[in-house]
């Protein structure tokens, strides 16, 4: 039966005094006085019930008891800086992003790597969430996240506003002939046609109450898959034209019409714990986000909440 350890404040002034073998150096080392290195070794000993130092007129000697437990103690206590030394380099160079889907794909993917260039000593793990589940608040050092809230005491940064238009690929829009008025595109299938976003853009677009009742009911539940099935000349999709830029730049995707509509409340945030906030690594990325985002004429001009 394993029997309970002494006083962990008394086994470190033993560590202490047993490798300087002295009362006076260990109290130094740890910022105490002699006398309360004195107490703490009168602790352990009763607790162990044998002495661990003969105490000699100018000095003091470990015990063959003591010599056996200091070897044990002093190996231990190594071994847990150690370990804490990996902790904390792992966990100040490492920089862990939990990001939805979209923005990962569309924007992070393409562009971490002036990160990475920018500041080689840190690394970038990314972890996607999807559709089906939610932001890893508790073991990512931020999140960028379009519809979850971050918890209450966290720091929110508004990045990018949440705007759409159709998009649907050219050789598409050459086989239904002209797009030229908005309602040409209920000629075209429409991925995602439950998505609220249509509704907007049509009611904006003079096409109140559009009925997709008689549509299939799929769900994509991310832009960045809806902005694939598009690429392919599946239909058209809803998308914000922030994150389909290459696309349109490439050919790849058309936007038939110029009208963007806000949708209200919405928008993408980088967010993190006020503890992480004070990390030199999330400070970075941080800095590094905003001003390529500002850089585009993206970035939500918002205060950090």
């Amino acid at each position: 039966m394993n029997q309970p350890l002494p006083p962990l404040s008394a086994i470190r002034v033993f560590d202490a005094a047993s490798r300087h073998l002295s009362f006076t150096k260990a109290a130094d080392e740890l910022g105490m006085t002699q006398a309360a290195v004195s107490y703490q070794i009168r602790i352990l000993e009763e607790n162990l019930g044998f002495q661990v130092f003969v105490r000699l007129p100018r000095r003091i000697e470990l015990t063959e008891r003591g010599i056996r437990l200091a070897q044990r103690v002093t190996t231990s206590f190594a071994d847990l800086r150690e370990a804490f030394s990996e902790v904390r380099t792992t966990t100040t160079s490492l920089l862990t992003i939990s990001s939805n889907t979209t923005f990962a794909m569309r924007w992070l993917s393409q562009r971490i790597h002036f990160f990475e260039l920018e500041y080689p000593d840190l690394n970038v793990r990314i972890m996607p969430y999807g559709p089906a589940s939610s932001p890893e608040f508790q073991s990512a050092d931020v999140v960028l996240s379009a519809c979850y809230p971050p918890p209450q005491d966290w720091h929110k940064v508004a990045l990018v506003r949440a705007n759409c238009t159709p998009m649907l690929s050219p050789k598409l829009a050459a086989s239904y002939g002209p797009i030229t008025k908005p309602e040409d595109l209920l000629n075209l299938p429409i991925i995602d046609a439950h998505d609220p976003w249509w509704q907007v853009w049509f009611t904006e677009a003079g096409l109140p109450n559009v009925d997709f009742s008689h549509l299939p009911s799929s769900r994509m539940g991310s832009q960045a898959l809806e902005a694939s099935r598009a690429i392919s000349g599946q239909g058209v999709a809803i998308l914000t034209p922030y994150f389909c830029k290459e696309s349109l730049e490439r050919g790849e995707l058309l936007q038939p019409f110029d009208q963007v509509s806000d949708i209200d409340g919405e928008h993408w945030s980088l967010s993190y714990s006020k503890l992480n906030g004070r990390s030199r690594k999330v400070q970075l990325f941080r800095d590094w986000m905003l001003s390529e985002l500002r850089r585009d004429g993206a970035l939500m001009e918002m205060a950090e909440a």
